[in-house]
């Protein structure tokens, strides 16, 4: 069964027809939010299921739209947070990401300003790399964006989408060995983007960032995870009612090859670690629990089939 991402939008009333719809399909359901009488759910259903999703939707009002970022997590770097340094698209991206399913963190460097002293420390390399992608946005200058980018992506290992002033055909050029995506033209601005060729630069970084997504999950469709994270998702949700109770944003949020788990890790490692899928196999079974760079949450990275020969 193959399962893609989608959302659907509609009216709070009788919208636990749709959530039970769902999981009797043998979807799950991600995210879940609520503006005032609008409900919004992402979600992974059946692919061969979405009409009949949809078929039902329809008289409650609702939509049912593709959502090629849910399940993913994105870091957008930023050089600086200082207002001389900030490029103003950087929360305008992460926000735009969000409505089409991701969780987006901003990552602001220490030492990202300035050729000379332009570098990651640790702990940035660490918080970069707990992430599915990650968009660099840098500044105006051809011979700056040269310079740093080298030392920049040292180290990273998630693949990185390249964005600043220069058109694209200058960004290939100046990058070697090459990133995975480019989107020319996103410089640093003291504005806003609300103007209509603003909107559709915003487009365009995110058809890059889907075109990447999807190249990376067919790489690991070549080898299977040995459950699916949104799986782990729902069993964690159900094994361990403390979760509830986390006020963070998406106490459990869903990657392409694991879970962010918000919860310490010193308390809760153990017992996940412990929790039983199927037929005697644990989370630590077909997992690596490991502590996140990220405050102190649980990264639970899923191993494929070819190192656990199993696949739940």
């Amino acid at each position: 069964m193959t399962l893609v991402p989608v959302t659907y939008k509609g009216g709070i009333y009788q919208h636990d027809i749709i959530i039970d719809l769902i999981e009797d399909l043998g979807g799950y359901i991600v995210q879940k939010h609520i503006i005032a009488a609008e409900v919004v759910l992402q979600c992974f259903v059946p692919k061969d299921d979405i009409e009949q999703i949809r078929r039902i939707a329809k008289p409650l009002f609702g939509e049912v739209t593709d959502s090629p970022l849910v399940g993913t997590e994105i870091a957008i770097v930023s050089m600086s947070l200082e207002i001389h340094h900030l490029p103003h698209p950087s929360c305008d991206i992460a926000e735009y990401v969000r409505r089409i399913g991701a969780k987006s963190n901003m990552v602001s460097l220490a030492r990202g300003p300035g050729k000379r002293i332009a570098g990651l420390n640790d702990e940035e390399r660490d918080v970069i790399n707990e992430h599915d992608i990650a968009v660099y946005l840098l500044g105006n200058f051809e011979t700056c964006i040269e310079y740093k980018i080298p030392t920049l992506r040292r180290g990273i290992e998630v693949p990185i989408i390249l964005c600043g002033g220069p058109d694209e055909a200058t960004l290939r050029r100046i990058t070697n060995p090459p990133v995975e995506g480019y989107v020319g033209n996103v410089g640093r601005f003291m504005r806003r983007t609300k103007e209509s060729d603003q909107l559709e630069k915003l487009d365009e970084i995110v058809a890059e960032i889907t075109r990447v997504v999807e190249k990376k999950r067919d790489d690991i469709a070549k080898d299977p995870l040995s459950v699916s994270p949104a799986r782990l998702m729902d069993l964690i949700r159900e094994k361990v009612p403390d979760i509830n109770e986390v006020t963070s944003p998406t106490p459990l949020t869903v990657q392409m090859r694991g879970l962010r788990v918000k919860l310490p890790y010193d308390r809760y490692a153990a017992p996940l670690r412990a929790i039983e899928i199927e037929d005697g196999i644990t989370i630590g079974d077909i997992s690596e629990v490991v502590p996140s760079r990220m405050r102190d949450y649980i990264l639970v990275k899923i191993l494929p089939f070819s190192e656990t020969n199993t696949v739940i």
